[in-house]
């Protein structure tokens, strides 16, 4: 294969080296976006053409490197030159270190505090992005004050981009970072959805979320017009970052939500449903008295007589079924052995069994379980007296006074 560059290599170091006032990420990033449209011009123009080709389709190196300039924004090289020099000769970089980590921390608490929202469906969980509120104020103002240069002059902002800019160059990475790159005017638009969905399903949980609606409409609109013209002036970051991050802790903390709410579905669907019971250990938690749950039922006739055997339904006809147990013969232990609505059930006792065969002996060492059908208690049933009976207009006395009493003859 021969070494000998292409025609688009050759313009694209000129339109570099007309450049070269530019930071070195931004002059990567400018070349990556031309390179596409000037390979597709050298595949029209054949195998084997040459720089002049490209230069009578888009003019001379540096008179495209002077158009991309206007179109992205950037001075003009001799100014650029000034700014460049201006940046070497700040000697304190504390204010726009100040300005640039403050960014990044209100950027991080708000994607946590957006996750959270998300994650409650509650809008109160975004009150703690006030507290970073005077954080984001102090570094927009040292922002405007100090500009914009002397941030991206920082050392770790400087590797930042020179790592990006490496990445691009990479083939896999700079694939990847070629595509996130051509979303980006999709991402602001999606970002302007997600910030007024965020608000209507706040509003839906909470009728306070109204006055948090306005701030995520004019939040979105910021997102639209910021996002295309980052390029041509960094300051927008200080809007387009907060929002980006705001937007990504949304979307995942609405992911988990999603996750929590089908899973607890299925949980739902796979637990046992009122009807029967729904605890293995105390039967159906449904079948109560008051506060007290009720794990067996007995019943009297009129004669104070237990009934043996009698079944339970509610008044649509369902039979009130609770979980029974049993004891299990060769472990000597309470098992569940059914579920059904017959009553009453046989008390179940467990204990141990000594030597001699004792129950609850003292010095036993099995475990013993035993069933006691008995009533554990007497019933008095209260014995209904006839209302008495109405007498007739000829037998009522007329008076409710007491009757005369009868005087004696002579």
């Amino acid at each position: 294969m021969s070494d000998k560059p292409t025609a688009v290599r050759v313009y694209l170091a000129r339109v570099r080296t007309a450049l070269a006032d530019l930071p070195a990420s931004e002059i990567e990033e400018i070349l990556e976006d031309v390179r596409p449209h000037l390979a597709e011009l050298e595949a029209e123009l054949g195998e084997g053409a040459r720089v002049e080709a490209l230069i009578e389709r888009l003019g001379t190196p540096e008179s495209y490197a002077a158009e991309l300039r206007a179109s992205g924004g950037y001075p003009p090289p001799a100014e650029g030159a000034t700014q460049v020099l201006a940046t070497t000769k700040n000697p304190s970089l504390a204010k726009p270190r100040i300005a640039f980590w403050g960014l990044v921390l209100c950027a991080v608490a708000l994607a946590l505090f957006a996750f959270a929202a998300a994650v409650s469906v509650e809008p109160t969980a975004l009150l703690g992005a006030v507290l970073f509120l005077p954080v984001f104020l102090v570094s927009l103002f040292l922002l405007l004050r100090g500009g914009i240069e002397p941030v991206l002059a920082l050392p770790e902002v400087v590797w930042l981009r020179e790592t990006l800019a490496k990445g691009r160059r990479q083939e896999d990475s700079g694939k990847a970072l070629s595509y996130l790159a051509s979303l980006k005017p999709a991402w602001w638009i999606l970002c302007a959805i997600v910030l007024v969905a965020f608000g209507l399903l706040l509003m839906l949980r909470s009728r306070s979320a109204v006055l948090l609606l306005p701030f995520l409409l004019v939040a979105g609109g910021a997102a639209v017009w910021a996002g295309p013209r980052l390029r041509g002036d960094r300051r927008l970051l200080w809007v387009a970052v907060p929002i980006s991050a705001f937007v990504i802790g949304g979307i995942l903390g609405g992911f988990g939500a999603a996750v929590d709410l089908i899973s607890h579905r299925n949980s739902y669907s796979s637990s046992p449903s009122y009807y029967p019971s729904s605890s293995d250990r105390y039967g159906n938690d449904q079948l109560t008295y008051g506060s007290n749950e009720i794990e067996n039922v007995y019943a009297f006739d009129a004669d104070g007589k237990p009934l043996t055997e009698f079944y339970l339904y509610d008044e649509q006809g369902r039979p009130l079924t609770l979980t029974r147990y049993g004891c299990e013969r060769s472990s000597g232990t309470k098992e569940k052995i059914g579920e059904d609505n017959r009553f009453p059930r046989p008390k179940i006792e467990q204990g141990v069994t000594d030597d001699q065969g004792n129950y609850n002996g003292y010095n036993g060492y099995r475990s013993s379980c035993r069933e006691d059908a008995g009533v554990p208690f007497s019933a008095a049933i209260p014995k209904v007296t006839a209302p008495p009976t109405t007498p007739t207009s000829q037998s009522a006395p007329t008076s409710s006074s007491a009757p005369a009493t009868p005087t004696p003859t002579k």
